[in-house]
């Protein structure tokens, strides 16, 4: 029969838990299983023996190729780690019966759902409470937002230079993430909870968010390491801690510990949901939709690839005979495709490194990080508010024109507030909102604070500093002209950002006095400012504005009202994830 297997936080599962109250007194009175599916091997003894039963998931016969073969064989890539762990075709994918009902119990199934809108998709399973047994693993996936992965590579490249047939990259793309999604999401199906700091280790898990890895060969973009190709090697630690068929008489519990420690001593890193997901997380390697072991690396690399597609972005990047309007949809993922890389680099802020450890397992328990690696990544936040990072080239404006009858702007169009017409520092708003909320999260500042008193940062960076560094001065540009325009955005971002976390009822009391104290420094530099009678007539107003809003902040903090930012379009999730 089946027989339960002890929830590890380390080992990557999902776990059920409940109250045992026969546990003896010494013993916790909760009980934890892992949730798996039942799998045994013919011969338990052999290195390597066939299943008794394999598990055996179906694939929703109406999803169109190239799509159902891309789910396929994403979805067989899991043998791999059966394999690994010492079975033989213990892992098999077929396509669904005609007959057969995609919510009958008896079938695993991977279901291809259209949808109106892109949305997430979905491992679920339905589990035995009292043993964590999966009884059914049932996998959804939205049809629309493959589409996001094209339009990705679309923004990258002039696709359509050469008439109606797109580059064949984009589909490749495509159904490359397909690939990867499906391993993914019947990852969740056999237990397996996200990992988010595989990208640490070369990718290491299929259970991470991937953002596409292009990089820049010379003057060219190469498409060919855009998502990996198979399980890795996370996934075939976890799979041997949850599937293992021990031979008789193996003290199981021995065995489970020391797949755990041999999985530590490979390096393999392990974050999920709780900690990588929040805003004001703190983890350096927990990250979603990220890649490369050096979070400030990949975010200057990554600006490179952005630029480099920014300068040849045009007509070409849509089919003939589309309306040019169609050209600021591809270009929002391309314009924001920094902002994933972005929220890595702000984690390193004040950030932690720490681990799921268990006592005398040897593993890092919590240290804050290096002073340089977190100066690092100010100065690479700091780099994204600057307008070199947020202009748009003249001759791109210049090709935005507003929505023809029969189109409009939905939710994932660049916001503007110009109508009807594109608007580049709407645009840059956004952008800057999105760094500026991410650093001067009141968490983060928070752990800045408590490190600097730790004495962590000693003669280096400290909390004013950090304040001082996201300041973009426009005084530093000139009056007339897009660069002024958006220096003036990034400090009037940056001033209503301060704000909010000034007013943020859960943010610690320090936190509030810092940023306070950094609103009264601001209203003597916009004093002194238009005291300069080199002060041009942009920079004027603006300044008298940013200091009207501090004034009336100050006067009455709980009852006035921030000015609105505009927010990015929905980024999340990246191909149906």
């Amino acid at each position: 029969g089946y027989e339960p297997r002890a929830f590890d936080p380390r080992s990557g599962f999902f776990g059920i838990d409940f109250y045992d109250f026969s546990q003896p007194i010494d013993q916790p009175l909760t009980r934890r299983f892992i949730v798996r599916h039942r799998l045994e091997k013919k011969h338990p003894r052999r290195k390597r023996s066939e299943p008794v039963e394999p598990i055996v998931y179906y694939v929703d016969a109406g999803a169109p190729e190239p799509i159902k073969s891309a789910l396929m064989e994403g979805a067989r890539w899991w043998n791999q780690a059966f394999e690994a762990a010492g079975y033989k075709d213990a892992f098999i994918v077929r396509e669904l019966p005609p007959d057969a009902d995609p919510m009958d119990v008896r079938y695993n199934v991977v279901q291809w759902v259209p949808r109106s809108t892109r949305g997430w998709s979905y491992g679920r399973t339905i589990v035995d409470p009292r043993t964590g047994e999966i009884i059914k693993g049932h996998v959804t996936l939205g049809a629309l937002r493959v589409r996001q992965d094209y339009l990705i590579a679309q923004g990258l490249l002039p696709a359509y230079e050469h008439g109606a047939t797109p580059d064949p990259r984009l589909e490749q793309m495509a159904l490359a993430r397909l690939r990867q999604l499906a391993a993914h999401e019947v990852g969740h199906t056999l237990g397996l909870a996200h990992n988010f700091a595989a990208s640490v280790n070369d990718r290491a898990s299929v259970m991470d968010y991937p953002h596409p890895y292009i990089t820049l060969d010379g003057d060219q973009l190469d498409f060919s390491q855009a998502y990996d190709m198979g399980i890795g090697e996370w996934d075939k630690r976890a799979i041997l801690y949850g599937y293992q068929d021990f031979p008789p008489k193996t003290d199981e519990a021995a065995a489970l510990n020391d797949i755990i420690r041999e999985t530590l001593a490979m390096g393999l890193h392990y974050i999920s949901d709780r900690d990588a997901r929040p805003q004001g997380g703190a983890h350096p390697y927990g990250h979603l939709w990220d890649n490369g072991t050096d979070a400030v690396a990949e975010l200057e690399r990554l600006m490179q690839v952005r630029a480099h597609a920014l300068a040849r972005f045009g007509e070409a990047n849509i089919p003939p005979g589309t309306p040019l309007f169609e050209l600021e949809r591809v270009l929002a993922p391309l314009y924001y495709g920094c902002r994933y890389q972005i929220e890595a680099v702000s984690k390193l802020i004040g950030g932690v490194r720490y681990s799921y450890a268990l006592r005398g397992d040897g593993q890092v328990v919590a240290e804050p990080l290096p002073a340089e690696w977190q100066e690092a990544a100010v100065a690479a936040l700091r780099q994204t508010l600057l307008p070199e990072f947020l202009m748009l080239p003249e001759a791109l404006l210049r090709q935005l024109p507003p929505p023809p009858p029969g189109y409009g702007r939905d939710r994932e169009a660049i916001p503007t507030q110009s109508g009807l017409l594109f608007d580049p520092v709407t645009a840059a708003e956004a952008s800057l909102r999105h760094t500026l909320s991410l650093a001067l999260h009141p968490q983060r500042l928070e752990r800045v604070i408590v490190q600097d008193q730790r004495g962590y940062y000693g003669m280096r960076m400290g909390p004013q500093a950090l304040l001082q560094a996201l300041h973009v001065n426009p005084e530093n540009y000139p009056d007339k002209g897009m660069e002024g325009a958006l220096a003036r955005a990034a400090e009037r971002v940056y001033v209503i950002e301060l704000m909010h976390a000034a007013a943020d009822a859960d943010a610690a009391h320090e936190v509030r006095a810092l940023v306070l104290d950094r609103l009264h420094e601001l209203e003597a530099l916009f004093a002194e400012r238009l005291e300069h009678e080199q002060t041009g007539p942009y920079l004027r107003a603006h300044t008298r504005y940013l200091a009207s809003l501090i004034e009336a902040f100050m006067d009455e903090p709980e009852d006035f009202k921030l000015p609105p930012v505009p927010d990015m379009p929905p980024g999340a999730p990246i191909g149906c994830e």
